[in-house]
């Protein structure tokens, strides 16, 4: 098997447990709140890269980490790994998943606002043509194709998606500026998702036990969502160019949507269609 197969193979994968992500946030909230959910996942998935780091002898790695490097660390797990997700997963319990899943979609092309301003990178026609798709795209979605659907109560929910979206792409952008063993990070990125959520948890929340329906959508976030698959996308990395891997990601949302529509009957607009294609034509056109 050639590197090129083997790194379709393991994006593969990664993409299709990333598109997951709305199934397990709404049946994992069905019994608990975003706090609630953010933390068991955050839990699981942290203990999950602890056997890992512990399987191929890297604990060690830990203690060779300067105060900086942990703090850059533990400053990128709290946008990435905690605020992203309490975000997201509040849009996912209080929105039409499909509505929410275009809008979260949108942090690819808004990396590349933030590159202009925190990289110094260039503006150049292909880069605000995809600026333009994208913000396109989410303008469709937010009024479904006429101005007169636009309600508070919606535009509330989905600005705090769309804030998530700002997020991640801060936190992509930022992840570009350091150097530390892949796994160890995100190990730390979890450990710090676990904390904040505990805290956010029991200030903002109530502790509880998850119910019976919510533990199954919980491992499975925990260990395959926000587990393996980071193992799959880094191994595909390493194998493959970004360039060539990172295209295959836009099948997310639409494997997303299926089975939002397959399990949750949400209703289909045409002009969801048109919002996700302007805003994966805006990332696509923009890859190196």
């Amino acid at each position: 098997m050639n590197s090129k197969v083997k790194s379709v193979a393991y994006v593969m994968l990664c993409v299709c447990l990333w598109a997951l992500i709305p199934l397990v946030a709404k049946l994992g909230q069905e019994g608990l709140d975003n706090h609630q959910f953010l933390f068991w996942s955050s839990l699981i998935s942290f203990l999950t890269f602890l056997i890992l780091i512990t399987i191929r002898k890297k604990n060690q790695l830990f203690f060779k980490l300067s105060k900086k490097e942990w703090g850059n660390a533990v400053g990128l797990g709290f946008l990435g790994t905690y605020l992203y997700y309490i975000l997201l997963y509040f849009g996912y319990a209080n929105a039409k998943g499909i509505e929410v899943l275009v809008i979260q979609y949108c942090w690819p092309v808004l990396v590349i606002v933030l590159s202009v301003f925190i990289l110094k990178e260039r503006l150049n026609t292909r880069k605000i043509a995809s600026i333009v798709l994208g913000f396109v795209g989410v303008g469709l979605v937010l009024t479904k194709g006429n101005r007169g659907n636009i309600h508070l109560d919606n535009l509330w929910v989905d600005g705090i998606v769309f804030l998530a979206a700002i997020v991640f792409a801060l936190f992509s952008v930022l992840s570009k500026k350091i150097k530390i063993d892949a796994l160890v990070l995100v190990t730390i990125y979890f450990l710090t998702a676990t904390v904040f959520s505990f805290v956010s948890m029991c200030v903002l929340s109530d502790f509880n036990l998850p119910t019976a329906p919510t533990i199954l959508p919980i491992l499975i976030n925990g260990v395959l969502v926000n587990g393996v698959s980071y193992i799959f996308w880094i191994e595909a990395l390493k194998i493959g160019k970004a360039s060539f891997v990172a295209p295959f990601v836009f099948l997310t949302p639409v494997i997303s949507t299926v089975l939002l529509v397959l399990f949750f009957n949400e209703p289909f607009y045409v002009v969801y269609l048109m919002g996700m294609a302007a805003i994966i034509i805006g990332g696509l056109i923009n890859r190196e």
